[in-house]
């Protein structure tokens, strides 16, 4: 999702060719991460010429908040505070990262 969202609209190719710089990674299983995608709502295709161009069909913090709740149901039954308390021991959050956590958790 995030080269889509660089690049607002890509082949399966482009990503392919981008992931490729960054580690080896299959052809096969770029397009079907990029099918499953389409599946869930989060990308959109339409035809050009002989391959098919993504974009984005939700908004880039829609997409995070889905992705993370589907995360958390998955992983923790549907608690986010495991996360939070492996974030707070194994990620050294700072004394300003938890202030600002326990700011937000206070909003109403």
């Amino acid at each position: 999702m995030k080269i889509v969202w660089e690049r607002e609209s890509t082949t399966v190719r482009d990503v392919y060719e981008t992931l490729l710089e960054r580690r080896k990674v299959a052809y096969t299983t770029v397009m079907t991460m990029m099918k499953i995608l389409e599946q869930k709502k989060y990308l959109k295709k339409t035809q050009a010429d002989r391959a098919y161009v993504y974009r984005p069909a939700q908004p880039k913090g829609q997409v995070i908040g889905d992705m993370v709740r589907d995360f958390v149901n998955r992983v923790f039954n549907g608690s986010a505070e495991p996360l939070l308390v492996h974030l707070v021991e194994e990620h050294d959050l700072s004394q300003e990262d938890l202030d600002e956590i326990a700011r937000i958790r206070r909003k109403p």
